[in-house]
């Protein structure tokens, strides 16, 4: 298995700038979080501080008041070009030097609006200072969003700000209202201001709009996580002028019956497919993605703008895409009896789902249908017959008898199945969030899982025996010290889970076999999970744990994930095609790529929750529920993370809410124990617990205990004998001192 390699230190240069800017001397951890340093490397960051300090002193300002050549800036604007205004992070608003910042020529994540950068100065041609960015610092909070609250009266109104950040943070006193126009419980976005030296309050400086508008929560991910939104017009004229490719040294699939199989509302159709029956028992699949290659070239406007997003991000009731709509909804989406230029695998598999060969070539295609999940669905369980479908007899049963061949073998390689659901707010007909449904997994949806993840296989083994640099997706195996927990979960509930052994998907999925419709079930399910790592992207492989595979790349979605498309390029580069493509990125290049768009897929993520947790506190706050079931998600001495039934809505029941005693956390935090009268709280327990307080702008919900846990004495001795000399136990606290 191939090590990452860490980040270098920083240089002298960048650590001196760092000091100078911090308001107190900062710590080594500090230093090291900032600059992306990992634990083992401190003890190196730390003889580079004693170096420094003995030396030579810290540069200053020099005598006409010109910041140090490496300076800690504020980016205070962008502009569409890229280039930027920052001032030094320890000026004020109107003092300082108004500072250029260039463009940088790396392609990793760009500046934005309120970053925090450690940048090299130059004077510029016309005499005002230049700054050439070194690196992106964790950004201090200085921005708050919020609710804006009357706690006064309608003559004499004392306004605070009700924060949207979740964990349920005391509000903030609005200073300087009369500068901007909003009424109460409108979302602003506020700076954070220091009155007296040490009493945070809040300045308002932007109004997103009314918490009665289910448009403001889009508007309020957007501002908080820096969200990508709008294209410039040379973009848009970009994208409006790309034209289908003729035939040409294309491959002629038009009268292929191929299909999309997608969601009801979905517009971008990046993906066909086609399965057919071969001689010897074998399966003959076609996957065909849209060649977004063709239309967006490597530096132009629309690759910097889709490699500064990284991802389309799908917020609940809108998209907002990587590319301008006249591609992802248009010329690139596969759109029924339409032509479309595709870049194409061709692959066959023995009867045992066993991959024979691959070949990948450009194509023209047409879509014969445009079908969803649940129509694939109800053809499958026979609520309907494929002749109802409109497509050519044969081709959606070859597709189900192709993809059960490829999931048998699935099963048989090993990868980790959970059972989790996807939470997704209805809307009406007037766009009104009205409910939360919850989503799991079917045959239709598996059947277009294995076919990407099968040509996500080929572009990788393509790109290795070519020889070209690949954007691999990676997961790595899961952290020992998770297993560990789990493993004491696992002791609790008298399951048999040995840790010394190699733990593999198959052993997860055994595990999670046993306790199958148990009350342990949704425990162990999130256990499991929570021992897993983090997929990303990276030029090395390191192989996909989850998968059970030794080398994956994402290749099926160019619309909507930039990793794809440099995938699809290189792909272009080893199949010799003459384009206008670049020779591609190097190794440090993609590097910085890839740590970029793994980054923007966790934003995007992140904001997809956040937004859905806020709406689904809103539909709640408008029903009259007392009461509610829960589902115990997370478990700490203050209290319980919980889960409604809604599976979107998540909540917090305070500690002083629950059953009088003495708590801590056993079994690696999975479970909360009363040392005193015996109570236990489980991580996947169900309780009934009273409403107390909704807060839509952060989407959290407080309630209290009414019923549910467990009280058993004689179980509560056991754990604590069980637990007390492991490192959640009591055996290294002191002794109390008599009086």
């Amino acid at each position: 298995m191939v090590t990452r390699r860490p980040p270098p230190l920083p240089d002298d240069d960048a650590l001196q700038a760092f000091i100078e800017a911090s308001p107190t001397p900062p710590k080594l951890r500090e230093i090291a979080k900032a600059f992306g340093l990992v634990p083992q490397q401190r003890a190196a960051l730390r003889a580079k501080l004693h170096a420094l300090a003995a030396g030579q002193p810290l540069t200053a300002a020099d005598p006409e008041g010109h910041p140090p050549a490496v300076s800690l800036l504020f980016v205070t604007s962008i502009d569409s070009d890229g280039f930027g205004l920052a001032r030094p992070a320890d000026a004020g608003d109107e003092d300082g030097h108004e500072i250029v910042v260039l463009p940088s020529a790396k392609r990793g994540r760009a500046i934005q609006a309120g970053d925090r950068i450690l940048a090299r100065l130059k004077p510029g041609p016309d005499g005002q200072l230049q700054a050439e960015v070194m690196r992106i610092l964790p950004k201090g909070q200085s921005h708050i969003f919020g609710r804006a609250v009357n706690t006064g009266s309608a003559a004499r109104p004392r306004w605070s700000l009700e924060p949207a950040e979740k964990g349920g943070k005391r509000d903030v006193p609005l200073k300087d209202t009369a500068t901007l126009s909003f009424s109460e419980h409108d979302l602003l976005e506020a700076e954070l201001i220091k009155e007296g030296g040490y009493r945070l309050v809040a300045r308002p400086i932007r109004n997103l709009g009314s918490t009665d508008n289910p448009a403001t929560f889009t508007a309020l991910a957007i501002a908080e996580f820096g969200l990508r939104h709008v294209f410039t017009e040379d973009m848009l004229r970009a994208a409006d002028s790309a034209i289908l490719p003729e035939l040409g040294q294309r491959t002629d699939l038009r009268a292929l019956p191929l299909v999309t199989i997608d969601g009801e509302d979905a517009k971008d159709f990046d993906d066909a497919v086609f399965a057919e029956p071969a001689a010897d028992n074998r399966w003959r699949l076609i996957v065909a993605i849209a060649d977004v290659s063709t239309y967006v070239h490597s530096g132009d406007s629309l690759d910097l703008e889709a490699q500064q997003r990284g991802n389309s991000v799908y917020l609940p009731g809108t998209v907002i895409p990587m590319l301008p709509e006249s591609l992802s909804n248009g010329l690139c989406s596969l759109r029924p009896d339409e032509d479309r230029a595709c870049l194409a695998v061709e692959i066959l598999i023995d009867d045992e789902g066993k991959k024979i060969s691959h070949n990948f070539f450009q194509a023209l295609i047409r879509s014969s249908a445009r079908l969803t999940y649940t129509t694939v669905q109800q053809v499958i369980d026979g609520g309907i017959d494929e002749a109802d479908c409109a497509v050519k007899p044969g081709t959606i049963h070859h597709l189900v008898g192709a993809y059960r061949t490829l999931h048998a073998a699935r099963l048989k390689r090993g990868t980790l199945n959970l059972d989790l659901s996807e939470a997704r707010i209805q809307f009406d007909e007037t766009g009104e969030p009205v409910s939360v449904a919850q989503h799991y997994q079917k045959e239709a949806h598996q059947l277009i899982e294995e076919f990407m993840i099968l040509a996500n296989i080929c572009a990788a083994e393509t790109l290795e025996q070519a020889r070209q640099n690949c954007v691999y997706r990676i997961h790595d195996r899961p952290d020992p010290e998770k297993i560990d927990r789990l493993k004491e979960l696992t002791e609790a509930l008298s399951l048999p889970f040995a840790k010394g052994q190699v733990i593999t998907p198959h052993r997860f999925n055994e595990l999670l076999a046993k306790v199958k419709d148990t009350d342990a079930e949704t425990a162990v399910n999130e256990a499991v999970l929570r021992c897993q790592a983090r997929a990303v992207y990276a030029p090395d492989n390191i192989g996909h744990y989850g998968l059970g595979l030794a080398r994956y790349a994402h290749f099926t979605s160019p619309i909507r994930r930039y990793a794809d498309l440099l995938v699809h390029r290189a792909l272009v580069r080893a199949m010799g095609v003459t384009s206008k493509q670049s020779n591609g990125e190097d190794r440090d290049q993609l590097m910085q790529i890839c740590t970029a768009i793994s980054q923007t897929e966790q934003i995007a993520a992140k904001a997809e929750r956040r937004t859905t947790a806020r709406l689904a506190a809103r539909i709640l706050s408008q029903k009259n529920i007392k009461e509610t079931e829960v589902t115990i998600t997370g478990l700490t001495k203050s209290g319980l993370f919980v889960k409604l039934e809604d599976g979107a809505s998540e909540g917090f029941v305070p500690r002083r809410t629950l059953p009088d005693d003495f708590y801590e956390t056993v079994a690696g935090g999975m479970m909360l124990l009363g040392r005193h009268h015996g109570w236990l709280f489980r991580l996947g327990d169900r309780l009934v617990c009273r409403l107390e307080d909704i807060s839509p702008a952060s989407g959290d919900i407080t309630l209290s205990w009414c019923e549910g846990g467990e009280r058993q004495l004689d179980k509560m001795r056991a754990l604590q004998k069980k637990y007390k000399t492991r490192s959640g136990g009591r055996r290294h606290a002191p002794k109390r001192r008599r009086r």
